[in-house]
């Protein structure tokens, strides 16, 4: 059984209900004594760490619980999250823009690496 997982979190504030799945399974992979679990905010799921961005965006009409819910509840659980710098220029975003729960920045190289390993599964939303 693989004891790492991978989130590439591309999807933003514009495909709200896609949003839930990835923190709860990321969360569910900590519960179940996964080793590392990371989630890679890029493409469009960089806008998501835009402060004030998350707290307005919910999964639908009517929820109580914000995406910016859902980031602190994994940070407090020590799922890892971090963003693509080439993101983060491709949404005119610095590190200064992201919220504080984010671990810092990892690139292509890194996040590739980790996929390539034998013992990491990676899913993509």
């Amino acid at each position: 059984m693989s004891k790492k997982m991978l989130f590439i979190l591309a999807s933003g504030p514009e495909s709200p209900k896609k949003l839930g799945t990835p923190f709860h399974q990321a969360m569910t992979a900590l519960a179940l004594d996964s080793d590392e679990v990371v989630i890679l905010f890029t493409c469009s799921g960089t806008q998501l760490l835009k402060k004030e961005v998350a707290e307005k965006t919910f999964t639908k009409p009517g929820s109580t619980r914000s995406i910016y819910d859902y980031i602190q509840e994994a940070s407090e659980c020590g799922v890892q999250m971090f963003v693509c710098p080439s993101s983060l220029e491709l949404n005119d975003m610095t590190m200064d823009d992201v919220i504080p729960e984010i671990n810092g920045a990892m690139g292509a190289a890194g996040y590739t690496t980790m996929s390539l390993q034998d013992d990491v599964v990676t899913l993509t939303y």
